[in-house]
């Protein structure tokens, strides 16, 4: 019998979505919703977008693949990096001194955006194939 606290609605969703979370959730619910909320502008969509499909990139080859100014770019690295979804790595490379900076996308930033917006663009995509078959018969 359903608790007050694990009591769900028609389909078996909790009733309080704090419930959705594991009892040793390693994050809050806030979290997960900052990470959607950060993901919901299009220069951090994009940015993550191509940090999860293309590998970790320096700030140079972010800023010419979406054709962004420097400044603009780390404001939304840093949004990026404060919620989880990007972090920011630093190395040496051979024959350079100083460190080469590179950001590249979390397990987090990866599942948000593979199973969060790239899965809506490809629900409403397989949506239209229905509905243009149907209209068809």
């Amino acid at each position: 019998m359903a608790t007050d606290q694990t009591r769900s609605f028609g389909g078996g969703a909790p009733e309080d979505p704090e419930d959705l979370l594991p009892e040793d959730s390693v994050l809050r619910l806030e979290e997960y919703l900052a990470m959607h909320a950060a993901v919901g502008h299009r220069t951090r969509y994009e940015i993550l977008y191509r940090l999860v499909h293309s590998g970790e990139m320096s700030p140079k080859e972010l800023e010419e693949a979406i054709e962004i100014d420097d400044s603009t770019l780390h404001y939304h690295l840093n949004k990026l990096v404060d919620v989880g979804l990007v972090e920011k790595r630093q190395r040496t490379e051979r024959g350079q001194d100083g460190l080469y900076t590179y950001y590249r996308a979390t397990v987090y930033g990866e599942v948000t955006l593979t199973e969060g917006v790239d899965e809506l663009i490809r629900g409403e995509q397989e949506f239209e194939g229905m509905y243009d078959s149907s209209a068809e018969n």
